[in-house]
């Protein structure tokens, strides 16, 4: 693999997990049969997100073992999100590999991923084909992948992939919490990198089962429209509550318009819905005016990158 520019560059694998002592020691195995022969210097974190079985009780026996692994524990569930950002906290490395930890990413496609960064990309995310997983979940996906690609204008087909490699640069720029590891992509392009994807071998799962239920649909839904926001109106605030209110009030003034001309003609108007909805409208289209000034005074201090979770243990 001399042909691979990022050659001499450390590599961190980051890896969240939850309840995944099955796959621990298998996943390790498969990671040193193709990283061990390509000779870089590299390090696998694996965090904890608050497991309940014996997924630490590995951990502790790799970091044990192993001197380039490094283990973080959480107190509690907190996310994949949270799982990602302490990751990103602790890697050293110049090139960042993200990957879940039930067997299903395939490491041996990890050299695909440095030869297409070295093509000049900044983040290249991993499209399972064909993917391997029930219709309940590929179905809701196609769906949430096509909604997210029609309003971003980003032309990959899976954004919530979790088998990923970025630079360092990338992992330093996104903030993450709640459910925004779906909308990685999406936040390092709005950031102004170059985003891109690959095909990848998509293995079915051999141990436990999944940790994603129906509701994390929904959650996606709320997340996205804070993602849209965010992406297209965090320095315009005023351009999202402007259009709204500039459309409410001048359709609240036109109706007023003609009701008064109604009313110099010598019709009552008194007692007419419309009067009230006219007016609601003006009243409603200047609090949005003034919402859209309030948020672009506050809009510099909306930026913060405060921790959303709690370390029980750190084996460095």
């Amino acid at each position: 693999m001399e042909n691979i520019k990022t050659s001499k560059a450390k590599i961190s694998i980051v890896i969240p997990l939850y309840n995944e002592e099955d796959s621990l020691r298998p996943l390790h195995a498969q990671l040193r049969a193709v990283m061990d022969p390509l000779g870089y210097s590299y390090e696998i974190i694996f965090v904890d997100d608050g497991s309940e079985d014996g997924s630490f009780a590995v951990l502790q026996d790799l970091h044990a073992n192993h001197k380039n692994i490094k283990v973080v524990q959480f107190r509690r569930n907190f996310g994949k999100s949270a799982g990602l950002a302490a990751g990103f906290d602790e890697a050293e490395g110049e090139i960042i590999f993200t990957m879940d930890a039930d067997l299903q990413d395939d490491p041996q496609e990890i050299p695909r991923f440095l030869h297409k960064l070295d093509e000049g990309f900044d983040l290249i995310s991993g499209w399972k084909y064909p993917r391997l997983d029930p219709l309940s979940k590929t179905l809701p996906s196609k769906l949430y992948n096509a909604t997210v690609r029609t309003y971003t204008g980003i032309n990959i087909h899976e954004f919530n992939s979790g088998f990923k490699v970025m630079r360092r640069e990338v992992a330093e720029a996104l903030t993450l919490y709640g459910e925004m590891h779906r909308y990685v992509p999406v936040l390092a392009h709005w950031r102004g990198f170059k985003v891109t994807e690959i095909k990848v071998h998509h293995r079915p799962r051999e141990f436990g089962k999944s940790k994603y239920g129906v509701e994390r649909f929904a959650r996606g839904l709320f997340d996205f429209m804070t993602v849209y926001f965010l992406t297209n109106y965090t320095r315009r605030p005023l351009h999202f509550f402007g259009l709204f209110g500039g459309i409410a009030f001048a359709a609240g003034v036109l109706i007023d318009a003609y009701l008064t001309v109604v009313w110099f003609s010598g019709t009552h108007i008194g007692n007419r819905p419309l009067l009230t909805l006219g007016t609601l409208l003006i009243i409603v289209g200047v609090q949005f005016l003034f919402f859209g000034l309030l948020a672009e005074m506050l809009n510099f201090g909306l930026y913060s990158k405060e921790a959303e979770y709690t370390i029980r243990t750190k084996l460095d």
